[in-house]
């Protein structure tokens, strides 16, 4: 069999980034008989129409994963990261999962996810140099 080219490209299109997930998502569903998946959105817009933050991620193997959670600097400390992630939480929660898993870093929103209820269960010291990488758990 001939070796295939190796390519190398820093931004690539939808259509080759759907590829690559759905054959990581493909490859876990076959390994763990899972099958149900489902995404997670939550969003903040104001009147304007103008996005303010949201909160992504999914629902898979009776777990929420929150990918990212981001609140504009201008809402901040007003409770609307706690807004987004209740939304999240109480959707998973509908949806049969347990528990919830994220990360975050040292420079990010460490001490806001311990109030709500997340411990650690895992970090990287220096990544990024001079920071640390949290890996964090919640029973819902």
């Amino acid at each position: 069999m001939e070796q295939p080219e190796l390519i190398y490209d820093p931004l690539p299109g939808e259509a080759l980034m759907r590829f690559i997930e759905d054959g990581v998502i493909d490859h876990t569903l076959a390994a763990t008989g899972l099958a149900a998946w489902e995404p997670v959105g939550f969003f903040l817009k104001d009147s304007p129409g103008e996005w303010l933050g949201g909160c992504t991620g999914h629902v898979w193997g009776d777990w929420l994963y929150v990918r990212f959670l981001w609140v504009h600097a201008r809402l901040r400390g007003q409770g609307q990261g706690t807004r987004l992630l209740d939304a999240a939480e109480r959707f998973a929660a509908e949806r049969g999962a347990a528990q919830a898993t994220l990360e975050t870093h040292s420079f990010q929103a460490i001490e806001f996810y311990l109030k709500r209820g997340y411990v650690v269960f895992g970090e990287l010291e220096d990544y990024p140099p001079g920071h640390r990488k949290f890996f964090l758990r919640k029973r819902l």
